[in-house]
């Protein structure tokens, strides 16, 4: 298999950042320098309490954004199950937050009260942010809890005795009351890299409390790192063989960054030179193009219809050209198995969140229904946003939701089509033509003059010319009107009549 890479696409207007695994974009992350919407996760605010929800348990916080940042109570009282260790010290700190969790939000915050807030998801369609109390600063090999006086370890490095050398590393080196999470890159790395670390984050933390102290509210503390540097932080692992990188600047940057923070890692940056774009040479182009597309094809000729709402994604199977060799039953069980692996692609690379369902062609047999939603389950194992899936129900519906943090790549790369205003369709012509027809029935008897114009668009113009003339005729007869029909760039649905003297 093709080893995984990191494709940087660069200019002045934006970065695009590609991870490929298998030959084959699967996710994509943009960043647009000065654009309103632009991604601020992770970022940490001084804001102000600007009100306070008791009957949601919630409260708006003003911190310089276009709009509000929403709190729950539970975001400050934030249970850290994510980073649960195995270990008493953990489940004492879990048993102490969810004692918490009885305490309510008016007795926590006050209108007018100021905070030490951090971005947890952006600002998706008209909800501001959602912000989080417990602030979370991610290093190259830890993340400083600065609000948890507790050391965990990513449950992915699974190794007993190299979970307790990293802990005890951290213990060494960490001042009393900071918290740290080790992450799964620390695995195997020497103390010096940790040490290195933890001292790092340490002061990082102390400069965002001065700057707390000092500034004025709202304003940002803390900013996180750009996406280039970003994707070199989080994504930059051992399964990734190298990052190649098309702008001078941007392959300046980032290879200076990995020269101090992974210089073992140096020779993997390349600085890709070609003549061809970067994004058409690995394919990218085409694939983000698709991606902006409600239908997708399957190998074996069915294809996936990929409708997306405010809150829930519905995504529809069928077979399509896809025939089959022997009955309907493995007809259907095969494009069900290949639409499996591909909705998995297809949320990873469109950023799709929230309430997803999946509509699979009906299956008789259990067996099979459960060898696809085993298929849905192991294709989910390499996305990294948390997911929470639903058996097949007898229908062939599957329920499962899909954490969103950003905005999907619809949302980021597009806007609502100004002509249908984002319906996706707009009238017929004969509608059109129909809806005239009632609203010329309805003015003309108070109009007082004989000649009126309608103003159209051009194909309704020609439609009326043609199909619909009998029926203007029999209007002017009606009225005893001499009704024009004049052809004006418009909407299609769009009309004017005008009483011409």
């Amino acid at each position: 298999m093709t080893p995984s890479e990191i494709i940087i696409n660069a200019n002045p207007i934006e970065t695009r950042v590609a991870l490929m695994e298998g030959g084959a974009v699967v996710e994509l992350f943009v960043e647009r320098p000065g654009e309103a919407g632009g991604s601020v996760i992770g970022n940490i605010y001084k804001g102000r309490v600007s009100r306070v929800l008791p009957g949601m348990q919630a409260a708006f916080v003003d911190i310089g954004l276009e709009r509000a940042a929403f709190l729950y109570v539970s975001d400050i009282l934030e249970e850290l199950e994510r980073y649960k260790d195995d270990d008493a010290e953990s489940s004492q700190v879990m048993e102490r937050e969810k004692d918490k969790e009885k305490e309510r939000i008016q007795d926590l915050l006050k209108e007018g009260q100021e905070v030490l807030v951090q971005i947890a998801k952006d600002p998706i369609s008209t909800k501001g942010a959602r912000i989080t109390s417990y602030l979370s600063i991610p290093g190259r090999y830890l993340v400083l809890m600065p609000t948890v006086n507790h050391v965990g370890v990513s449950r992915r490095i699974d190794d007993p005795q190299e979970r307790g050398r990293l802990k005890s590393i951290v213990n060494r080196h960490r001042e009393d009351g900071i918290g740290f999470i080790v992450r799964t890159a620390a695995e195997g790395r020497p103390e010096e890299d940790i040490r290195s670390d933890v001292e790092y984050l340490t002061r990082t933390w102390h400069t965002i409390q001065e700057k707390f102290q000092r500034q004025k509210a709202p304003s940002v503390i803390f900013s996180d790192l750009d996406l280039s540097l970003r994707a070199v932080r989080d994504l930059f692992g051992p399964d990734v063989a190298r990052i190649v990188i098309d702008d001078d600047r941007e392959y300046a940057k980032v290879k200076g960054f990995v020269d101090r923070m992974l210089p073992h890692r140096s020779a993997d940056i390349i600085h890709y030179q070609g003549r061809e774009p970067i994004y058409e040479k690995y394919q990218i182009e085409p694939a983000l193009n698709e991606a902006l597309g409600t239908k997708v094809w399957l190998k074996s000729g069915g294809y996936l219809i990929i409708e997306q709402a405010e809150a829930l994604t519905a995504i529809d199977v069928n077979t399509g050209k896809f025939v089959g060799k022997r009955n309907l039953e493995e007809t259907i069980l095969k494009t069900n198995l290949e639409a499996a692996k591909e909705v998995v692609y297809q949320l990873r690379l469109r950023n799709m969140g929230g309430l997803i369902i999946i509509d699979f062609i009906d299956m008789n047999k259990a067996a099979n229904r459960d060898k696809v939603y085993g298929a849905l389950r192991d294709a989910l194992r390499r996305d990294k946003a948390k997911s929470n899936i639903l058996k097949i129900s007898e229908l062939g519906l599957v329920e499962m939701t899909r954490k969103r943090t950003r905005e999907s790549l619809m949302r980021t790369l597009a806007d609502a089509c100004p002509y249908c205003d984002g319906k996706g369709y707009v009238k017929s012509e004969k509608t059109v033509c129909a809806d005239i027809f009632r609203a010329l029935a309805k003015e003309l008897p108070t109009l007082r003059d004989r000649k009126v114009t309608v103003n159209v668009n051009p194909a309704i113009a020609d439609r009326l010319y043609d199909e619909e003339r009998r029926a203007i005729e029999e209007l002017e007869k009606r009225f005893n009107k001499r009704i024009t029909v004049r052809k004006k760039e418009l909407h299609r649905e769009q009309f004017e009549i005008e009483n011409l003297l």
